[in-house]
């Protein structure tokens, strides 16, 4: 056998070889399961022993000195390919960069976030309560009893089972119970009580559905503690918030009496606007040509028998509370017409009003969207 004729022509060939699929051709021809270098070493098995042991290392080192060249044919083949590659291809860096997938953040996490950073400002701090919760801390702690129509069961989203008290158990109506939560907890920690001053927003349940109303939306809720607080404070604390909020020093409020069983006196508080280019714009007066009053929000002085369910003593703590909607101040600050939008899950909707993650409400550089 002519051995090293047979190598001869396969080295040759392989560098002779101008692409990887010549190559590969040519792998197969000598070592594939058919190969040529295959072949001869399976005729190994037919000859005598003395015949083998000639035989047998010189088509070892063919197939191994056909291998290497194989390997290093196919290492130079691929970096020519890779070095025309990187010449034919440019790229044009006064291009913009290709917009990247975004997210968007809900209307009403951005306002939850403009809200904490307005009343932070103000000396509030954030309370969170459960949003499961008892019949006492929801309406019995906050002056409504048992007669009262907010505990209606067509109201009311109620659990079967009751508490270990035997209280039963409910979907919170509004965030009010963590109001009587901070109180007593801060009574627990001071006997003597000591100073309240929190916001407590968070998901609300009832059972109403139409275009302003949902059976899940979203409350903030303030409340304040302390020694000699009157009504001025009240309507100072709102009229400083709202223009914060709206970014406008032109809020102008009207103050109304009304009745809530957890405050005594009671105000429903109103806020001047104007109607411009289809929606509702707040500021100036309502009395103002072109204006009118619109109700806002809820708020009075907490009744005696709330503080007192507290852990306060009424006689010498006193102080005042209000709520507002969450999603009804999202909707007059950025324009949306239908509650029911906020919870529909489309995408085209939350892109059209939703806010980029670096939108953080900052009092410095505004708490609404950037101009």
């Amino acid at each position: 056998m002519d051995h090293a004729a047979t190598g001869q022509e396969a080295l040759s060939r392989i560098a002779g070889a101008d692409d990887l699929d010549t190559l590969e051709s040519l792998r197969v021809e000598f070592l594939g399961k058919q190969g040529s270098i295959s072949g001869l070493l399976k005729t190994l098995g037919k000859l005598d022993p003395e015949e083998r042991k000639v035989e047998g290392p010189k088509i070892h080192a063919l197939r191994e000195s056909v291998t290497e060249a194989l390997g290093t044919r196919k290492d130079t083949l691929e970096t020519a390919a890779l070095e025309a590659r990187l010449a034919a291809e440019t790229i044009d860096l006064s291009l913009p960069a290709p917009v990247a997938a975004r997210g968007a953040v809900h209307p009403i996490s951005q306002v939850m976030d403009e809200l904490a950073e307005v009343f932070a400002d103000l000396g509030f701090a954030v309370a969170t309560g459960p949003e499961i919760e008892d019949d006492w801390h929801n309406f019995t702690a906050l002056n409504m009893p048992e007669s009262h129509p907010a505990r209606a069961m067509h109201d009311t989203f109620y659990f079967p089972d009751r508490n270990d008290d035997g209280r039963e158990m409910l979907l919170r109506t509004h965030t009010s119970p963590v109001q009587i939560r901070s109180m007593l907890a801060t009574a627990k920690v001071s006997a003597g009580g000591a100073p309240v001053r929190i916001v407590a927003p968070g998901r609300v349940y009832r059972s109403d559905s139409d275009a302003t109303h949902t059976p899940m939306f979203h409350q903030i809720e303030g409340l304040v503690i302390d020694r000699d607080i009157h009504l001025g404070h009240l309507k100072w604390t709102l009229e400083a918030f709202l223009k914060a909020f709206f970014e406008r020093d032109d809020i102008v409020l009207r103050l109304r009496p009304s009745y809530f069983p957890f405050t005594e006196p009671s105000v429903e508080v109103d806020v001047g606007y104007s109607n411009t280019g289809g929606r509702r714009v707040v500021g100036g007066s309502g009395d103002a040509p072109g204006h009118a009053w619109m109700e806002v929000l809820g708020s009075g002085m907490v009744n005696r028998r709330v503080v007192a369910a507290g852990g306060f003593d009424p006689d010498q703590w006193q102080g005042f509370a209000f709520g507002i909607g969450v999603d009804r101040l999202a909707m007059l600050k950025y324009g949306m017409d239908d509650l029911r939008a906020f919870f529909d899950g489309d995408v085209r909707w939350l892109f059209h009003y939703g806010f980029s993650a670096l939108d953080v409400p900052t009092l410095s550089g505004g708490v609404g969207t950037p101009a």
